[in-house]
């Protein structure tokens, strides 16, 4: 028998008083024989305790010296097994099998006899097939076939409107978009090329989550997210020609009749506009990215159109904490304008001089410049500019129909952020929705 006891631990078999549960301890001689009988001891260790627990009087007295109580002889009884069941097939003189169930009682009378031909089985067992074995059929095993006969967007896509709702453009610019693609797309012969692209699509229009994507197009979530990795870095290298910054002669061309009236010259309107971002762990980030106009985490990004509502130009995305002025400085948007160039712009765009540097024109709403109040004249023009800059707020709103930027940008979708920009910007050009010129 191994001892627990260290000489802090009553010596008793299943004991587990100890020197922190018991107040008292009483040592005694341990060379006595009835001690060592009573306690089971052939070789006691050096310091032998018994706590008080194990003597009728709590102590040793003249009456009961010994430890007598709960000395731990009883032992748990063993468990029965279970009896076996074998069963045991026999012919009969008709050569029809007789199964036979024995079990681990020997008496004769606990034995049942079934017949072969009267067995049945469960049929509420019938639907739980997940488990069982592939079925095996001369020498060959056969398992369900993972190909796919119809592609998901036939089933999906039957006409405008619901090529709209999952992809944001119409259905003869989704084929045309997906003929230009195909050729990029990986060799699967489970999933084709339109499924892979409508899968992408459907991610930046509603957002969808990993997991409802792979229940829709019956893919594994890391065959999602590999898809989508794929898919933003092709379709953004190839569509970045949908974003084309247009020369003078096209913007006059296009210039609706309200800016002919009253802003004729005007290249371009430009804002900047914002995307709620998941909060990063990293406290640095957190910082960098921390919106005090939306009280969040947020990407900011430049977003500029023609007068015709065409967006021209989409930046990188900043952090929130970014200013317009240091977004316009670093982004490179005026690397496009040219001289006699003019810009429309709100008053957060304190950019004055820097346009004044490259000979381009700014217009903007009049500040009060701590006045009482503005003139006439410069309430007249302040209306006539913010009747042509909502067509800049349209196009915004048109840029957050895909829902990957009005709601809550993933964290793990920072690294591609820049490249979804351009991708929602292109398929707003492809779509076709610019201002009436009338």
């Amino acid at each position: 028998m191994s001892l627990r006891s260290s000489g802090t631990t009553c010596a008793v078999r299943g004991c587990t008083y100890n020197r922190t549960k018991l107040i008292q301890w009483l040592k005694h001689d341990e060379s006595n024989r009835i001690w060592r009988k009573n306690l089971n001891l052939k070789t006691p260790p050096k310091h032998l305790f018994v706590c008080s627990f194990h003597f009728v009087d709590k102590k040793p007295t003249l009456d009961n010296p010994y430890p007598t109580l709960f000395m731990g002889y009883e032992k748990p009884p063993e468990k029965r097994r279970r009896p076996r069941i074998r069963h045991v097939t026999t012919t009969t003189t008709t050569d029809e099998p007789i199964v036979m169930q024995v079990s681990g009682d020997p008496d004769p009378t606990s034995q049942t006899f079934h017949d072969a031909q009267t067995q049945w089985s469960d049929p509420t067992m019938d639907d739980h097939t997940y488990s069982k074995a592939p079925t095996i059929t001369c020498g060959m095993t056969t398992a369900p076939s993972t190909e796919r006969t119809l592609p998901v967007a036939d089933g999906v896509l039957k006409d405008d409107t619901d090529c709209l709702l999952y992809t944001g453009i119409p259905l003869l610019e989704f084929k045309t978009l997906v003929s230009c693609l195909q050729r990029f797309a990986p060799t699967s012969p489970a999933f084709s090329a339109e499924d892979q692209i409508l899968l992408t699509l459907m991610k930046l229009r509603q957002n969808f989550v990993i997991a409802d994507l792979a229940r829709r197009f019956k893919m594994s979530p890391g065959q999602v997210s590999k898809t989508l990795t794929f898919w933003i870095d092709v379709i953004a290298e190839h569509t970045q020609d949908l974003i084309p910054w247009l020369p003078r002669e096209t913007i006059k061309a296009t210039l609706p009749q309200i800016f002919k009236d009253n802003f004729p010259n005007t290249t371009c309107v430009i804002d900047c506009t914002e995307s709620v971002l998941q909060k990063a762990k990293n406290l640095d980030s957190r910082t960098e990215s921390y919106s005090h106009y939306y009280a969040n985490n947020t990407v900011k990004y430049l977003v500029a159109i023609a007068p015709s509502g065409m967006v021209m130009y989409i930046s990188e995305a900043y952090g929130g904490k970014c200013s317009d002025r240091f977004i316009t400085q670093n982004s490179g948007f005026l690397d496009h304008l040219r001289a006699g160039d003019e810009v429309m712009g709100d008053r957060g765009f304190t950019i004055r001089d820097l346009l004044e540097e490259r000979n381009v024109r700014l217009i903007m709403p009049a500040f009060t410049r701590k006045k009482c109040q503005l003139t006439n004249e410069q309430v007249t023009r302040t209306r006539r500019i913010a009747n042509v800059r909502v067509h800049i707020e349209r196009a915004i709103r048109r840029l957050k129909v895909y829902k990957i930027l009005s709601q809550t940008v993933p964290i793990h979708f920072v690294p591609k952020i820049d490249r979804i920009l351009k991708i929602c910007a292109a398929l707003v050009n492809l779509r076709g929705e610019l201002i009436s010129r009338t």
